[in-house]
């Protein structure tokens, strides 16, 4: 397995969350260039370059492309600060086009077992978000379950390379 920069797993993260409700939305990718623009992790970075690396990578095989993002991150060994951040970076871009669709929530419970924050600490830095740590069962099998339930409930389409100003 690659060894990823935290910088590249806050772009993927980003774009996954962007990719997961099957929309590729211009106030996502307006976000996400903010985020990147405003973080000090993100100097002397092509976004358009970036980007359209990722919406290459996810038409040649969406399945295997959000299989291993999950795989990076759950081998990533972050700090709390670091999940905090990821976690910024996610919830804002599922937000940016003011529609929240359910396959989101989904998307984003993936991101949030594969992290050892626990919620309350989520919850005391994200208001808003009681929807995306809504408790379910969790068992051996559960990360399985729900990236399993997110794929039955989501293919994703063929995105156009981006066009970015």
């Amino acid at each position: 397995m690659e060894t990823i920069t935290f910088d590249k797993l806050l772009l993927k993260t980003a774009f996954c969350c962007m990719a997961s409700d099957g929309n590729i939305d211009k106030k996502e990718i307006a976000q996400i260039k903010v985020l990147c623009k405003d973080s000090p992790l993100f100097n002397d970075f092509d976004f358009v370059k970036e980007i359209n690396e990722l919406v290459s990578k996810i038409n040649k095989n969406s399945m295997e492309f959000i299989s291993y993002y999950f795989e990076l991150l759950e081998n990533a060994n972050l700090s709390e600060n670091e999940e905090l951040t990821l976690i910024s970076f996610a919830i804002q871009t599922i937000k940016a086009d003011e529609q929240i669709d359910y396959s989101e929530i989904k998307f984003f419970k993936n991101i949030r077992h594969r992290l050892t924050i626990s919620d309350e600490v989520i919850s005391s830095n994200f208001s808003n978000i009681d929807d995306f740590l809504e408790a379910d069962v969790k068992t051996d099998s559960f990360l399985d379950k729900i990236k399993a339930e997110y794929f039955e409930s989501k293919e994703l389409p063929q995105f156009d390379i981006l066009a970015i100003n």
